[in-house]
């Protein structure tokens, strides 16, 4: 009967102000009429708060209409911000602000798809495109066979798949929403899907049918996990999305075909998906070793648009990674792939770049990168730009002497205003 499936319950979710006016009342007829509770658990969320924290009201004119805030940035940046936003125990500001920064991510997330269907899988048929289709995790078989960037960006998809499911099970759903954006932006967007380029394309020194291959198995499988995580939060996006995705053949007892429908990415919680924490750690230092030569070309004012050289100095397995990720490493920090190298550190290379005019990089214990100072810098250009700031302050500092050298300056300011001009002479002196 319509009873016996609707009741009980699991889970009640409302707001801490009816509790007593409503929820209690529930539970108390529930029992008295069926001698059962109608719930199990009550999730009590905060209300929703103008941005500065005060109560929406009419008579202050700072009630944010719903209706409106779906027009302008969509119901998915909405209901992601108040979900997200919730913490326990405290009422949810609603910031336009973050309202509009969700609906970007809704943007990021739309960019990657077109990227991973309308580039890395560009012109394959239908039947080609079915290979890619996600039917269940990756096993460890398939793992073992993928390159580093591959492994590491495969164990923090599983990592998070486990970390989100048990925020889920334990109602935590602002912490778990919010690992799923962290992930997607600065994980799968800013580093593989760049890496997966050259795997992808001749002219970055990809093209192999096996690494393309590859590519285009764990580009399709990152983004169709991560939709499967996010449908609870970005509902109506997600859907219109892995629509887009090559897609295993529809379960036979599922109604239709559908992500609201699909499995979620981990159903036996006594089989952990594959992670591998050597492969995590060892792009942590292709990472490291990435951003310390991007530094070094902002610090040093390198064109964007110029390439440099780089010797790489590591030791054992983590040189052999670091040299297979050569063509990642040249795409990613703008270097001469001519003019690129990893070498041993007994090496004669290796005593060749320390003993050379260089800048020294040093990325973690057992790396460093040496960067030859006459590709960083153009001697002429840095002449001029120093004898430029050389006049500058030059001129500073004549100002400020002749504003502290005057009696009517001295005598007349504030004497902290004399103190701080005193203070900045010595500075630049």
């Amino acid at each position: 009967s319509d009873l016996a499936r609707f009741y009980p319950a699991t889970c009640l979710e409302t707001g801490y102000d009816i509790l007593f006016f409503w929820v209690a009342r529930m539970v108390m007829m529930g029992i008295e009429l069926t001698g059962k509770s109608p719930f199990d658990v009550v999730y009590l969320h905060g209300l929703v708060r103008a941005a500065d924290g005060s109560k929406m009201s009419k008579t202050k004119g700072n009630v944010i209409d719903p209706l409106d805030t779906v027009a302008q940035y969509g119901a998915d940046s909405l209901r992601y911000s108040l979900v997200t936003g919730v913490t326990p125990g405290q009422d949810v500001p609603l910031n336009m602000e973050k309202i509009e920064a969700n609906r970007n991510f809704a943007n990021k997330l739309w960019n990657i798809c077109k990227f991973v269907t309308s580039n890395a899988l560009k012109d394959l048929s239908e039947d080609e495109l079915k290979e890619f289709g996600v039917s269940g995790p990756i096993t460890q078989e398939e793992f073992d066979q993928l390159s580093l960037p591959e492994k590491y960006i495969v164990s923090e998809c599983h990592s998070l798949v486990a970390s989100i499911t048990e925020d889920i099970e334990k109602y935590q759903l602002g912490a778990a929403g919010s690992k799923i954006y962290e992930f997607l932006w600065d994980k799968f967007a800013d580093w593989y899907v760049e890496i997966s380029k050259t795997r992808l394309y001749e002219g970055a020194g990809g093209g192999g049918a096996e690494e393309v291959k590859a590519a285009r198995r764990v580009l399709v499988y990152i983004l169709d996990t991560s939709m499967r995580l996010l449908h609870p939060y970005m509902p109506y996006v997600t859907e219109q999305l892995w629509h887009h995705l090559p897609r295993a053949d529809k379960n036979p007892d599922s109604a239709a075909h559908a992500l609201m429908l699909a499995d979620w990415p981990q159903m036996d919680d006594g089989s952990p998906l594959v992670t591998s924490k050597e492969a995590v750690t060892t792009f942590g230092c292709y990472q490291a070793l990435t951003r310390s030569i991007r530094n070094a070309r902002a610090e040093y004012n390198v064109e964007p648009g110029k390439r440099i050289s780089a010797v790489v100095v590591a030791s054992g397995p983590l040189k052999e990674e670091l040299e297979k990720e050569n063509k990642s490493l040249v795409a990613l920090a703008k270097l001469d792939p001519e003019k690129v190298s990893v070498v041993d550190s007994d090496s004669a290379e290796a005593k060749a770049a320390i003993e050379e005019k260089s800048v020294q990089l040093v990325v973690q214990d057992g790396v460093e990168a040496y960067l030859p100072l006459s590709g960083l810098i153009d001697p002429e250009k840095e002449r001029k730009r120093l004898e430029k700031r050389k006049e500058k302050l030059a001129k500073e500092i004549q100002k400020l002497a002749g504003r502290l050298n005057s009696k009517g300056f001295v005598d007349k300011a504030p004497a902290e205003v004399v103190e701080k001009a005193k203070a900045e002479l010595a500075e630049l002196e």
